[in-house]
């Protein structure tokens, strides 16, 4: 038996024995992408191809820690229903048995082509690979091998790239660490996808290794995402462990990217390695990753169910007032089923909310907005600081921990999805957005307010 198929038996092995506990947890999500068993972690190959969505993901089918890992698969028509397809990729050849990791999915000639970064470790030593991986159905896949090895300069921290046509020329930019410990992308060319040419470093300088980048251009603004790692926190910026965020200017392809400040995309607990694509509709979504490496990921209840993290909701990116909005995509409003809230409140409320519903608060009058979902996780708006901050406990059971973000404006609505564990919100059109996992009571439904405003909410299920 080859080490493909030996592997492939060995994870549906995995599913087979864990997967019913995995689905009777009570923190397990009703509508967000989680993995079948084992681990989840970062968003890969995100393209729409012959009008099928297709997103992958890292994953560990055999523990709830991190390892050699595979790429899951899922596809959808319509970003709300999502059907499970044959693992894409298995860590099973020399370049890649020790994890097939992120990387992108292009269109070209037809087929769809996977480049991935095949993990190596040879006597405690790293080795990283740029490969390529093809398929005719979407389905099926060939590794065609090694494309791109680690250039002089850098360290085996190289990985992640990123693949686009632009100009009937291809780029590719990749995460990399300098052997100065310094946290860089780079970029390649070339002009038939088998000859890469090294353009160089196209940006550099905070912490010590850059991972997940995708360039993009967004309403003629030039974008680069991108997770750092070894930020220090700075008052209420890069509280996580590590971060995620964006850098943008103009970059012509013959001169250096000019760039600005390092803006975080996300100001919650659980956000990193987001990838884009951009749709037959010309909209350019995003998928991100609902973790953070190296966070808290012991202190997860559902380890005892045999599965870790999920992945964000699909959200639309648009260019607004010199920053990037980020926006639940339109099709989501099929979640909903029943309408479950309508209240104008005025003061202090009390009532119930579904652990799977979708809440709108608008009309928010208050000097100072207060809300407590579940008893567990809070949700405070100061108009004259212009702020939201999110309080939740930590995850070690050590205490309070929150995080805060600045509104340009007044508040002029919060729009909130919940999913047994998972809390995404969107405020004032998502200007700024909070992504946090919330692990409190099964049974608790509680939801109460404390200022004037008005509250919508519907249940939400995932048909499919």
């Amino acid at each position: 038996m080859s080490r493909d198929k030996q592997l492939r038996q060995q994870a549906q092995e995995a599913i087979q024995k864990h997967q019913a506990l995995a689905e009777s947890d009570p923190y397990r999500p009703a509508y967000h992408i989680a993995p079948p068993v084992g681990l989840i972690n970062d968003p890969n190959g995100w393209i729409q191809w012959n009008g099928t969505y297709h997103l992958f993901y890292q994953w560990m089918p055999f523990k709830t820690g991190h390892g050699a890992k595979f790429w899951g698969h899922v596809t959808s028509q319509n970003l709300v229903d999502w059907k499970d397809e044959p693992i894409a990729l298995t860590p099973s050849n020399w370049f890649d048995k020790d994890g097939c990791y992120s990387g992108s999915a292009i269109d070209h000639e037809g087929k769809l082509h996977l480049f991935y970064t095949g993990n190596v470790k040879e006597n405690g030593e790293r080795e990283a690979y740029q490969c390529l991986a093809v398929s005719e159905d979407g389905i099926h896949f060939t590794k065609e091998g090694v494309q791109i090895e680690v250039p002089e300069g850098y360290t085996a921290h190289f990985r992640d790239p990123k693949v686009w046509k632009e100009n009937d020329k291809w780029y590719m930019v990749i995460g990399a660490q300098k052997l100065q410990n310094e946290g860089s992308v780079v970029w390649f060319h070339s002009v038939d996808l088998k000859k890469w040419e090294f353009g160089g470093t196209l940006a550099n300088g905070y912490g010590y290794m850059w991972e997940c980048p995708d360039f993009f251009s967004l309403n003629g603004e030039d974008v680069l995402i991108f997770s750092p790692q070894g930020l220090s926190a700075s008052g209420i910026d890069y509280r996580n462990v590590h971060q995620t965020g964006y850098i943008h200017g103009k970059w012509n392809k013959e001169e250096k990217f000019q760039y600005g400040k390092f803006v975080e995309l996300d100001r919650g607990f659980e956000f990193y390695a987001p990838q884009t694509t951009l749709d037959e509709q010309g909209r350019r979504i995003l998928f991100g990753w609902m973790g953070v490496p190296d966070q808290g990921e012991d202190y997860h209840p559902t380890t005892k169910y045999q599965w870790i993290h999920q992945l964000t909701l699909p959200r639309e990116l648009l260019w607004e007032n010199n920053q990037i909005y980020q926006k639940p995509v339109k099709e989501l409003k099929k979640l909903r089923e029943t309408s479950i809230l309508q209240v104008t409140t005025t003061g202090k409320w009390q009532g119930k909310i579904e652990k799977s519903s979708e809440l709108i608060l608008e009309d928010i009058k208050s000097e100072k907005y207060h809300m407590n979902l579940f008893d567990y996780a809070t949700i405070d708006y100061d108009k004259n600081e212009k702020t939201i901050t999110i309080t939740r406990p930590c995850l070690d059971g050590s205490g309070l921990e929150e995080r805060v973000g600045i509104l340009s404006q007044d508040l002029q609505q919060i729009r909130c999805f919940i999913d047994h564990s998972s809390l995404e919100l969107f405020a004032n059109d998502g200007e700024l957005v909070f992504t946090s996992r919330i692990f409190a009571e099964p049974e608790n439904t509680s939801l109460s307010i404390e200022g004037e405003g008005k509250i919508s909410a519907w249940s939400l299920h995932n048909k499919g």
